[in-house]
């Protein structure tokens, strides 16, 4: 599969900052977040994929994985357990195997933008395909907005 960079002269660590670089509505942007489960032999990571308008559920994103309890990961966490740096960690080609995780909310566009790796740096792809190539479980685990 070919995926197609778009850079960009300033950084676009945020949802919002790349959707305006972009000139697309902010809930294109996926979202690639590290959170984790602790464990009695350390952390348990996951990765989250989510539109940019919507902010995770812990308790739901826990009740779809089976766990306890779920927190965001700390920066340093983060990349040490991905690689990249928070506002440009990508859903796929991580340093080790993350279990992935996408809301459906995605799906609603026929094209998404996630991270490339960099702050400045982001490609589109189809949701479907997203959810394919970063081998996801797509379960709604997102807020639910009133």
């Amino acid at each position: 599969m070919t995926l197609e960079i778009v850079t960009f002269d300033r950084k676009t660590a945020t949802a919002e900052e790349a959707a305006a670089a972009l000139g697309a509505d902010v809930a294109q942007i996926v979202k690639s977040l590290v959170w984790v489960a602790e464990r009695d032999d350390g952390v348990q990571p996951y990765l989250v994929l989510l539109s940019g308008r919507d902010r995770v559920d812990p308790a739901r994103l826990a009740l779809v994985l089976g766990e306890s309890s779920m927190r965001r990961a700390t920066a340093r966490e983060a990349h040490a357990l991905t690689g990249f740096s928070i506002g440009a960690i990508p859903p796929i080609g991580h340093i080790q195997p993350i279990r992935v995780v996408m809301d459906p909310d995605l799906g609603r566009h026929p094209v998404v933008w996630a991270a490339a790796g960099t702050s400045s740096a982001v490609f589109p792809v189809a949701p479907r395909t997203l959810s394919v190539i970063a081998n996801a479980l797509v379960a709604p685990i997102a807020e639910k907005r009133p």
